[in-house]
C-alpha cells in the first residue's frame, strides 16, 4: 500500500498489514475474526476463500477501478459490499494510453535509445509508420474509453468502437463483435474489464482482422489479451506492432516481448502519477470511513448494489 493511503487510514483506524506478517496463516487465524474491514491493490488480491478467514467482515474497499482481483460475487453472497475507485483516474489512464499509442507508432523509446546510444552520429533514424489517416477501434466504451475517444477526436482520425451494447448518445460507429471492429481498424486499443468474461477476448482470430500494418494497445488487463496469441502475431507480421501496460503474469513479462523491436512495454503504469494515485487512496478511506460512520458508500461495484438496495447497512 502507499504510505500516504497507509497514513489516513491509520488516521482512522486500526491497521493490520497481512503481506507483513512471518506467519500469515497463524495471523489471520488470530486477528480474522475482529477484521470489519478489508482493503487490497491488484497485487493483493481477495479471492473467495481468504473471505472464510474473516467471519465479521463487512465490506472490501479495492484499490483501483478493476476490481478482479476481488471475488465479488463471493463476497456478496456473503452479505459483504465490495468498493472499487472509478472516475478518480480516467483522465490518467486516457492520457497514457494515447502517449503509448503514440509511443508505439512514432517509436518514441526506440528514436531515445538510438541517440543515448550514439548510433545517430552514424546515421538518420529509420522512419516510422504514423497515427495520420488511421482507423482507432476501441474496445470496451465505459468512462476510460469515453475519455481516450474524446482525445483521439483532437488528432482527427476515425474512431468506432465494440461494447457489450451500442451507446444510445454516441455517435461513434458501432462493432457488434471484436472481430468487425479490428476488421474495420488500423489501431486497436483495449479498455475494458478483467474476469472470465474478457478473458482471451483478443485472441488469433482478432489480431488477423487487424492485419498487418495494425496496431494493439493494450491499457485493459494482461488476461484480455491472448498473450502467446499476440506474441506469435508480432513475430510473424500478422500486425505491425504493439503497445502494452498489461501482462498475463505480473510483473514476469515474457522474454519474447522484451526482445522484440516493434513493442512498446510500460510496467503496468496508467493510473500511476502521485497525484491520481493519491486520489484514488483517499477514495478508497471514504467508502471506508462512510460504511463504518453512516452506513454507505460512494462507489459500490455492480456486484454490491443489490445489497445496498436491500437495505443492507453497518
Amino acid at each position: 500500500m502507499l504510505p500516504s493511503l497507509m497514513a489516513k487510514l491509520q488516521e482512522s483506524f486500526t491497521v493490520h498489514c497481512l503481506w507483513q506478517q512471518a506467519d500469515p496463516t497463524g495471523f489471520l487465524a488470530d486477528i480474522g475474526p475482529r477484521i470489519r474491514g478489508v482493503t487490497s491493490s491488484f497485487a493483493g488480491p481477495v479471492p473467495g476463500g481468504l473471505l472464510e478467514q474473516f467471519p465479521n467482515l463487512e465490506i472490501i474497499a479495492s484499490f483501483g477501478v478493476g476490481y478482479d482481483n476481488v471475488d465479488a460475487a463471493a463476497a456478496a453472497a456473503r452479505g459483504v459490499v465490495v468498493t472499487n475507485t472509478p472516475g478518480v483516474l480516467d483522465d490518467e489512464v486516457a492520457d497514457l494510453t494515447l502517449g503509448l499509442l503514440l509511443a508505439t507508432l512514432r517509436r518514441i523509446p526506440q528514436a531515445d535509445r538510438f541517440v543515448r546510444t550514439g548510433q545517430w552520429i552514424e546515421g538518420a533514424f529509420p522512419l516510422s509508420p504514423s497515427l495520420r489517416g488511421r482507423r482507432v477501434g476501441i474496445v470496451g466504451m465505459g468512462n476510460i474509453g469515453r475519455a481516450i475517444a474524446q482525445r483521439l477526436a483532437g488528432f482527427d482520425v476515425e474512431i468506432a468502437y465494440h461494447a457489450r451494447s451500442a451507446k444510445p448518445d454516441l455517435t461513434l460507429p458501432y462493432h457488434s463483435s471484436v472481430v468487425a471492429l479490428a476488421q474495420a481498424s488500423d489501431v486497436l486499443i483495449a479498455i475494458v474489464p478483467g474476469g472470465e468474461e474478457t478473458r482471451h477476448l483478443i485472441g488469433a482470430e482478432v489480431l488477423k482482422a487487424l492485419g498487418p500494418d495494425g496496431v494493439l494497445i493494450n491499457v485493459a488487463r494482461g488476461s484480455v489479451v491472448d498473450e502467446q496469441a499476440l506474441i506469435t502475431a508480432l513475430q510473424s507480421g500478422t500486425i505491425l506492432a504493439a503497445g502494452l501496460d498489461v501482462y498475463d503474469d505480473e510483473p514476469n513479462v515474457p522474454r519474447a516481448l522484451i526482445d522484440m523491436p516493434n513493442v512498446v512495454l510500460l510496467p503496468h503504469v496508467g493510473s500511476a502519477s502521485a497525484r491520481t494515485r493519491d486520489a484514488m487512496g483517499q477514495l478508497v478511506v471514504d467508502n471506508l470511513v462512510g460504511w463504518f460512520g453512516q452506513g454507505s458508500v460512494l462507489t459500490p461495484v455492480p456486484e454490491s448494489e443489490p445489497l445496498l438496495g436491500r437495505g443492507v447497512t453497518r
